[in-house]
Order: C-alpha cells, then sequence, then structure tokens
C-alpha cells in the first residue's frame, strides 16, 4: 500500500468515526427530544405524580398545622382563662404594684408557661403593671393596638351575650419567632390581663412535617418517573419493532414480519402488520409475475416477428426495385397498393426494432460499448447516413471528444433531429457546447446513477463494457459535460404535452392515434441518455420552436466504475439477473420514431 492510500484510509477511517458519533449523538438526541413519546410518556408520568404528591403533602400540612396549631392555641387559652378567673379574680378591685406583680408570677408558673401581663388601677388612680417578666419581661408595647382596643371594648348584654368583655387573640410574629397574644378583662371587675406565649416548637415541629412531606414528594416524583420509564419501555418495545420492520419492508425486504404474543391494541397492529406486509408481498410478486410475463412476451413477439419480417423485408425489397425500374412488370393499378406494403412494412420492421430495444432496457441487459468519438463528426455522420444535409444546421466545433457509445449516440441525435423535422420543421439547428466539471456542479447534468429512469437505466449503465483495445479516457478530459440542443422552427410543444413526451406511446392528440412513427422514439432517446448517466430536457424556445437539450458526461467509464456495485446490490435485492445482448461497436443507422405532438 502506497503512502498516499495510506493517507486516503486514515482519512476515510477519521470521517468514518466522526460520522459514527455524529450519528450516535442524533441516535440520543432524537429519544429526548420533546417529540419523542418516551419522553412525553415520562413527563406526564412525573406531571401527574408531581401534582398528586403536592396537593397530597399541601392538604396533610394544612390539616396538620391547623390541628397542632389549634390544640396548642385551645390549651393555652383555656389555662389563661382559668388562670384569669381564679387568681386575677381574686385580686381587689384597686390593686397595688406588688400584688399585680405577684399574680402575674403565679399565673406564669402554670402548666404551659406563658408570659402574664396585668393592667389595672391603684388606690389612688394611677395605672399600674405587674409583668411576670420583671421590667424588662412582657409589656404593653407587645400587645398589638388591634388586640388591645377589641379587649377594652364593652360589648352590649344581650340575651345572646351576657358578659360585657371577652377573651380575644391573635397570631403574631416577632423576630423570626411566632407568639400568641391574648387579652381579657376580670369579669366584675378588676384588673386586664394579657398574655405571650411563645409557638417556636410547634413551628419547629411543622417544618420537620413539611421537610418530610416534601422528601415524600421528591420520592414519588422519582418513583413516578421510574416506573413511567419502565412502562413506556414495555409500551414503546412495540412500537419500534414495527418503525424497524416498516422501514425493511420499505427497504424491499417484503420477508418481513413481526412476532405476535399478547392480546391488546398492540398484538392486534402487529397482526394487521404482518398481514398487510403478507398481501403486499403477494401483490408484488404477482406484479413481478405479470411485469416478466409482460416483458417475456413482448421480446419473444419481437422474436418471433423477425423472421417473417426478414423474408418479407426481402420480398418488399424485390417490390421496390421493381418499382424503381423504367418499363418493370408491376402494373399502374398495383403500384400504390405495393408502394403501401414497402412503407408499412419499413414501419413494422422499425417498430419491432424498437419493441425489441425496449425490452432490452426493461430488462437491463442494455449496455454500452464505448469509444472515443469526435461529437462533430459524430453528428455530421448522423445527418449524412439519413440525408438531411440540406435540412439541417450544424453548430459544432471539432476537437470536442468523449467517451461514449456511439451506436447509441447516433440513436439518440437520430430520434431528436428525426422528430424535429417531422413536428418542427426544417432548418433544424443543431449546436455543441461543452461546460467543465465546476460548472457542471449545478445540477444542470444528468444523474450519473440514471435516476429518474423507470426502465432500468441504471442497469443499462452496469453493462460490461466491450473491449476495443483502447484504454478508458483516451482522448477525453476528465470531468465535465457536453451539450448537444436540437431546435426546430415549429410553433412549439403545448404546455400540457412536455411533461409527456418522453412517455411510451404517448398521443398529444387522440384525433391523430395513428402516425407514422411508433411513438417509441424519445422513450428510447431517453433511455439511452440514462445509461450515459445523461440527460435530455424539452422546452419551447422564447423566439418560437422546440428546443430538446442533451446532457452526457465526457467520461462514461469513470460513472459505470462508481454505479457497478451499487447496481449489483440492486439487482439481488430484486431478485433481477443480467441477462447477455450482443452489441457491435461502430456506428450504424438509427430509427428516427420522434413522438407524436
Amino acid at each position: 500500500m502506497t503512502q498516499k492510500q495510506q493517507e486516503q484510509q486514515e482519512h476515510q477511517e477519521h470521517h468514518g468515526g466522526a460520522r459514527g458519533w455524529s450519528a450516535a449523538r442524533k441516535g440520543v438526541w432524537s429519544r429526548l427530544r420533546f417529540t419523542s413519546l418516551r419522553l412525553r410518556l415520562v413527563v406526564v408520568f412525573g406531571l401527574v405524580a408531581l401534582t398528586a404528591a403536592v396537593s397530597a403533602s399541601g392538604i396533610a400540612y394544612w390539616l396538620n398545622r391547623e390541628a397542632v396549631l389549634t390544640r396548642t392555641q385551645d390549651a393555652v387559652l383555656g389555662d389563661f382563662e382559668q388562670e384569669m378567673q381564679n387568681r386575677a379574680g381574686a385580686l381587689p378591685e384597686r390593686p397595688t404594684q406588688e400584688e399585680l406583680q405577684y399574680t402575674a408570677g403565679q399565673m406564669a408558673n402554670s402548666s404551659q408557661r406563658f408570659s402574664v401581663l396585668l393592667i389595672a388601677e391603684d388606690p389612688h388612680g394611677l395605672t399600674v403593671y405587674g409583668s411576670s417578666g420583671g421590667l424588662s419581661g412582657f409589656s404593653l408595647q407587645d400587645v398589638p393596638v388591634s388586640l388591645r382596643e377589641a379587649v377594652n371594648e364593652r360589648q352590649k348584654i344581650t340575651s345572646t351575650n351576657q358578659h360585657a368583655y371577652h377573651l380575644y387573640w391573635q397570631r403574631i410574629v416577632a423576630g423570626d419567632t411566632p407568639y400568641l397574644v391574648a387579652g381579657t378583662r376580670t369579669i366584675g371587675g378588676g384588673p386586664t390581663g394579657f398574655m405571650l406565649k411563645s409557638l417556636e416548637p410547634e413551628a419547629k415541629d411543622l417544618n420537620s412535617l413539611a421537610w418530610s412531606l416534601g422528601i415524600a414528594t421528591g420520592l414519588a416524583l422519582i418513583g413516578s418517573a421510574l416506573l413511567a420509564q419502565a412502562l413506556a419501555t414495555t409500551v414503546l418495545k412495540p412500537v419500534q419493532r414495527l418503525g424497524t420492520a416498516a422501514r425493511r419492508l420499505g427497504e424491499g425486504k417484503l420477508d418481513t414480519r413481526l412476532r405476535v404474543s399478547g392480546t391488546d391494541e398492540l398484538a392486534d397492529l402487529s397482526r394487521t402488520f404482518n398481514k398487510a406486509a403478507e398481501a403486499l408481498e403477494k401483490r408484488v410478486a404477482d406484479m413481478a409475475a405479470r411485469d416478466e410475463a409482460s416483458r417475456r412476451f413482448v421480446a419473444d413477439m419481437s422474436h418471433e416477428l423477425r423472421t417473417p419480417l426478414t423474408a418479407i423485408t426481402a420480398v418488399t425489397e424485390v417490390l421496390e426495385e421493381e418499382l424503381e425500374f423504367e418499363g418493370g412488370g408491376i402494373a399502374p393499378m398495383v403500384e400504390p397498393a405495393v408502394r403501401l406494403v414497402v412503407s408499412e412494412t419499413r414501419r413494422l420492421n422499425d417498430l419491432v426494432e424498437n419493441l425489441m430495444e425496449v425490452t432490452r432496457f426493461d430488462a437491463g441487459t442494455a449496455r454500452l460499448v464505448l469509444d472515443d468519438v469526435d461529437i462533430a463528426d459524430q453528428i455530421t455522420a448522423c445527418i449524412d447516413a439519413r440525408a438531411w444535409l440540406d435540412a439541417v444546421e450544424l453548430d459544432a466545433e471539432r476537437g470536442i471528444h468523449a467517451r461514449i457509445d456511439p451506436r447509441r449516440l447516433d440513436v439518440i441525435l437520430a430520434n431528436l433531429i428525426g422528430n424535429a423535422l417531422k413536428h418542427g420543421g426544417s432548418p433544424v439547428r443543431v449546436s455543441v457546447r461543452e461546460e467543465s466539471g465546476a460548472e457542471d456542479g449545478d445540477g444542470s447534468g444528468g444523474d450519473h446513477t440514471g435516476a429518474g429512469s423507470t426502465t432500468g437505466g441504471a442497469e443499462a449503465v452496469a453493462g460490461e463494457v466491450a473491449d476495443d483495445g483502447t484504454e478508458p479516457g483516451t482522448g477525453t478530459e476528465d470531468g465535465g459535460t457536453v451539450i448537444i440542443e436540437v431546435r426546430d422552427q415549429g410553433p412549439g410543444i403545448p404546455e400540457d404535452v412536455l411533461p409527456h413526451v418522453f412517455d411510451r406511446f404517448y398521443k398529444a392528440s387522440a384525433s391523430r392515434p395513428r402516425s407514422e412513427g411508433s411513438g417509441l422514439g424519445l422513450s428510447i432517446a431517453m433511455e439511452n441518455a440514462h445509461a450515459h448517466g445523461g440527460e435530455i430536457t424539452a422546452a419551447n424556445a422564447p423566439g418560437g420552436g422546440a428546443v430538446f437539450t442533451l446532457r452526457l458526461p465526457r467520461d462514461v467509464s469513470a460513472l459505470m466504475e462508481e454505479d457497478t456495485e451499487n447496481t449489483e446490490n440492486a439487482r439481488k435485492r430484486t431478485g433481477g439477473t443480467s441477462g447477455k445482448a450482443g452489441g457491435k461497436s461502430g456506428t450504424r443507422r438509427g430509427n428516427a420514431e420522434g413522438d407524436d405532438r
């Protein structure tokens, strides 16, 4: 292996690795993108689980919070109310500072351990305060104004309201610590009492509960995601198998079937797919058999007709010589009939030849016999062989060489020029130009693989090349395209006819089902162009008349080497076999069987 080959191999391996990594990355992204059914299932399951867990946790937290706070609040308020009745109610109507202070301390030593503030008027009419925490303890400034106003507000005595003053409470937050504040007045006269109870233990318990519920919610979310993943795998695995089977079926592997297990909807879908694949395989096999039978019939019919046609052609040639010979033995009354027989025999002979050529393309047995030719000389020979020199103008410089099949190029030119003369009228102008490989990269050139041909152009390209004693590429330049334009002076092609001019047996007018041509000429020309990796296009010129443009690569042999392996693989997939068809190098007179416009 040379150094250059080693460098090329390393370059290919590097690009192959990069392509593999890119494909793997795209595969992962395809599984993760939101359009993936798996991801949507996981997201939906996660959202449902999150919603359920958050709702349950929120309700549980709210219920527990209310229960804890209500229980603590009721116990504290009950104890405070009891202390106010027992201890504060035992004080005189105008107690002293010391009495208030002592009573507040006793009230704070109850089971609930809250701070107490007592307010009253002493015997001298002055307002005195008694706090359980001393001078730096619970003070009146710690009580909300709204609560103080509610406690001191005298209520009207009614049948439903037996007391003028009631117990009021309020929750406040001071320094990030929650408190319960309550106040009331002694029934029957006496001091006003306020209570302050810290709810920090209950807040800590509620925070612990919130953290526990949050952790439970997170675990529920993770569990739901894992469950959704497992369920998605169970549900999507048959779908993935179905997608793989569908791709294999699209690749032409009609024997693809799915293994069916279960009785659910996915199993019914797999059974439906198997039935559809079986029906498709049977239908394709029937169509292939009918197509093969049709091609065989046309081929056999063409071969069978050649034997009697040979004899008939020999007789018509004798009759034609008698017609041209002065003083011949054919009576004047019989002469029109003889001329009709001669004309129709030639037409039938051309039709049989065209049918045989079409069957070769359909069967994939058509092959190219390459040679280095001068395009201008080839066109001149085609025109001269058919006596079209007076009706055709040639605009071509000598020296434009191409490695192509000269016989098939002659057939293409004969059909294009003959079609232009028949339907467009003379003079017909044939021009030739060439394009380099860079200019040909705009997509205007022919399809190298024969794509677009419906009759086996790729098989034709893959045929064997006869050994004509020349090296590939001799006399031609690598790359580039040869463009041949055939333009007539007629009215042009109707727009509704343009897409069908290369169809077999297409007639532009139903009122003229019969014409001198077989309707296969342009179709055969297109097949020959595809066999070279080229293309023929039809259009109307701006100044009037139809323009047929033939594009052929300069060197067909290089294209054949590139397409041989792909064509052989296609034959193996479709079960096609390559027959052998004889071919002779050189140029023969082609049939100008232009389609009827």
